[in-house]
């Protein structure tokens, strides 16, 4: 799907099954702030994976679980501190909101929303924050009936410092948040590109799950997480030889042959990769501060001069 001027904006919100029980929310077009959730129902109540960006988002989610159940959402995880996946918490009125540690320290730091000068101007709704109040720091078991929901820290930082997946191992359903992306370009200026890799080949492909729901996109299998390691290397070959060809992030960014990654969705992302990618070739370790200002503004600057496409 090319991510031209003009084309189609997001389609409707769509629900589904892809186990008995189990949703999976999927907002279309999967861009800059537009995620997906999900959520299993169990005899007293629901347990929701992660909520939505805005105020409107949330509040049709929530609509969406009404339709499918009356029982209450009791449980709700949050895969990592994103926005997008946490502005939304505070609706869910009764919910115990789960995350980890770091999820909750970084919701907590990042703060309101905010979208000038770096995104164009969206809608949030009277947001509240509401991090996560029950955390962990490697994982917890959650039980919807008699059906084991494994939450767990991947181990390091990948897409942010503090992500988690959730995995129902009896129906080979993982809900994954950001660590993939299904149609658009995966983002890893908060984390680390080796960190995804390692994340992706050493916990995610050896679950051997059958179903994947990605943070955006469609709902994908397994050959998804080769896509992802595919990409996270292109960014890494790309980074070696930027710096050794004394370009900046930027500027290898605008030489790069996209080649099979040319049709993901908000391709200026690459600029922030390579930030991330360059400071690992300095030494930074995983998840260790860069210039998040700079990189989005040469993110701004790679998409001609105008503040990132926010559809949300």
């Amino acid at each position: 799907m090319s991510d031209a001027p003009g084309r189609e904006g997001p389609g409707s919100p769509r629900l589904q099954e892809v186990s008995d029980g189990v949703f999976a929310y999927v907002q279309p077009d999967g861009t800059w702030w537009i995620n997906n959730t999900g959520f299993l129902v169990g005899s007293r109540g629901v347990t929701s994976v992660d909520s939505c960006s805005t105020e409107r988002r949330t509040r049709a989610y929530l609509e969406a679980i009404g339709s499918v159940t009356d029982r209450p959402v009791r449980t709700l995880v949050n895969t990592h501190h994103h926005g997008d996946h946490t502005f939304g918490n505070y609706l869910f009125s009764g919910a115990t909101v789960v995350g980890h540690e770091q999820a909750r320290a970084a919701a907590i730091a990042w703060g309101k929303p905010f979208d000038e000068p770096f995104w164009t101007k969206v809608d949030w709704g009277d947001v509240e924050l509401e991090p996560p109040f029950l955390t962990y720091t490697d994982g917890v078991t959650l039980w919807v009936d008699d059906l084991r929901c494994e939450v767990r820290h991947v181990g390091t930082p990948a897409h942010t410092t503090n992500d988690s997946i959730v995995w129902i191992p009896d129906r080979r359903v993982l809900f994954c948040g950001d660590l993939l992306f299904n149609g658009g370009t995966p983002f890893l200026m908060q984390g680390s590109v080796s960190g995804a890799i390692t994340v992706l080949e050493e916990v995610v492909a050896p679950l051997g799950a059958e179903v994947i729901v990605p943070g955006h996109g469609p709902v994908a299998g397994p050959e998804l997480i080769d896509h992802v390691v595919g990409y996270a290397r292109f960014v890494q070959t790309t980074a070696r030889a930027g710096k050794a060809a004394g370009l900046t992030p930027l500027e290898a960014a605008r030489e790069a042959d996209l080649g099979p990654f040319a049709e993901l969705t908000d391709a200026e992302r690459l600029v922030g990769n390579l930030y991330r990618a360059y400071a690992e070739l300095d030494g930074l370790e995983p998840g260790g501060q860069i210039d998040l200002v700079s990189a989005l503004s040469d993110m701004i600057e790679f998409n001609g001069g105008r503040p990132l496409t926010c559809r949300a």
